[in-house]
């Protein structure tokens, strides 16, 4: 019997405190920055985003919506096999978010690893998740688990802090007779890697006095970043996966992009003949929420019957570095 992967449920977490465009606009006219905040809100069409409280870390937002997934699963933490958490702001450094994930939700027989290629991670953690469950037969719950808190690693007078909400989405992955899981693909440039990151706190550059007083610990553009870089890894994806796998795009029934950009998904969904409506947005009441944004874009979707039983749903992750990586399922 051949063990394809299947998407059982999902959930996702929103934390309660609303910080709108309007708050973010007093904080920057008083650093005599008022364009600002107007200037981003007309090209990203983020309204407000959503903060935790500050004493949290990115497993405390993961937490609710892992609990949230097993149980419309209808399965305990000591159920769960393996936890894959995507993330690129990690409680720490060493060791990994997800092992903190597994001790909290005390999912004591799991097995964790973090996968951290940025906003990209969630569907890389699907189809790691995918792979894992068609060669191990002894695995039959997976939770995957995507996690954005990257405000707290920014300077707040930066700029760049318009877009950052917190969020998580997870997703119980198990194995079916039927397909589930349809196909992965992947790009990546290193040339880009220096455009935009956190470049202090690593091997590269240690932490130092100097380096956190330069900001240097923080996350930050360093250059520009190329939209089209965006504009044409997505469509050149979704035609990839779609050609390798046998589908077309009337086929599908959606495709979830990183939800960074309102103008990036519109003109992605365009390139590659999607109607608008099949391509969900999340970022103008949500905020960029980053290796999150999939999967709670996923859950929503699923939760207001956008995506049924059946469907074929694409998902086209992006993020620095910059790593690109889409995966097709059949729900």
């Amino acid at each position: 019997m051949n063990r394809h992967a299947k998407i059982v449920s999902t959930a996702h977490y929103l934390p309660e405190r609303c910080i709108t465009n309007e708050q973010l606009n007093e904080r920057f006219t008083a650093l005599d920055k008022p364009e600002v905040v107007g200037k981003l809100a007309a090209g990203t069409g983020i309204e407000q985003r959503w903060y935790a409280p500050d004493d949290w870390a990115s497993s405390d937002l993961a937490l609710p919506a892992a609990k949230q997934a097993l149980e419309k699963a209808g399965r305990k933490p000591e159920d769960v096999d393996l936890i894959i958490l995507g993330t690129d702001s990690p409680d720490y450094i060493t060791p990994s978010t997800s092992v903190v994930l597994q001790q909290k939700l005390g999912a004591k027989q799991a097995g964790t690893f973090d996968v951290a290629c940025a906003c990209a991670s969630f569907p890389t953690a699907l189809a790691n998740a995918a792979g894992l469950l068609a060669t191990n037969k002894h695995f039959r719950t997976i939770l995957v688990v995507g996690v954005y808190m990257m405000r707290k690693l920014a300077d707040p007078e930066d700029p760049t802090v318009f877009f950052y909400g917190d969020g998580a989405g997870a997703a119980v992955v198990e194995p079916s007779d039927e397909p589930g899981f349809i196909g992965s693909s992947f790009l990546a440039d290193g040339d880009y890697s220096d455009c935009w990151g956190i470049y202090s706190g690593g091997t590269a550059e240690p932490a130092s006095v100097e380096s956190v007083q330069a900001g240097r610990t923080n996350v930050r553009m360093v250059k520009r970043y190329p939209p089209e870089i965006n504009d044409e890894g997505w469509p050149l994806l979704f035609k990839r996966l779609s050609e390798q796998n046998g589908f077309t795009v009337d086929d599908v029934d959606q495709v979830i992009f990183t939800q960074v950009n309102r103008h990036t998904v519109e003109l992605a969904a365009q390139n590659i003949g999607l109607p608008l409506e099949k391509a969900p947005m999340i970022m103008q009441k949500w905020g960029y929420t980053g290796s999150a944004c999939i999967p709670m874009a996923l859950s929503k979707s699923v939760d207001e019957g956008r995506i049924k039983s059946g469907d074929l749903v694409v998902m086209i992750g992006s993020g620095v570095g910059y790593n690109q990586a889409a995966v097709a399922f059949r729900m």
